[in-house]
């Protein structure tokens, strides 16, 4: 997996949602952040050297797509996150989340349906 660090992950959040993007759309995006442009530049050219974004020069100016998907990303990065902290077990993970924040009713709602899925799929594998 590719070792992508916050600031790198703010950068591949707006690539992802606004690809290809130019160097001064992603600054442009950027901008509550209050990072200065060379700054942003310098995170572009990790990504680059990582393998996480590719670029296509158009003129003066520099055209980035991403690398990887952001589904295939989250899906590494949470289970690594998850293997590292909690020794793999979900349980504990949903158990500090939930004393530490409230839980929506529409997430609540969303794992039962999800239980149930997980519950049926695993009597028709018996």
């Amino acid at each position: 997996m590719i070792e992508i660090s916050d600031a790198e992950l703010s950068i591949m959040h707006c690539i992802w949602q606004h690809h290809p993007c130019t160097a001064a759309q992603v600054i442009e995006q950027l901008q509550h952040k209050a990072w200065h442009e060379k700054t942003i530049k310098t995170l572009l050219n990790r990504l680059i050297s990582k393998g996480a974004l590719s670029y296509q020069k158009q003129g003066k100016a520099y055209i980035y797509s991403p690398c990887i998907e952001q589904h295939a990303y989250q899906q590494q990065a949470s289970s690594s996150f998850i293997k590292k902290l909690f020794a793999g077990r979900l349980t504990p993970l949903v158990a500090s989340f939930s004393q530490q924040h409230t839980v929506s009713a529409d997430d609540l709602a969303a794992l039962k349906q999800l239980v149930a899925k997980l519950e049926q799929e695993g009597k028709n594998h018996d």
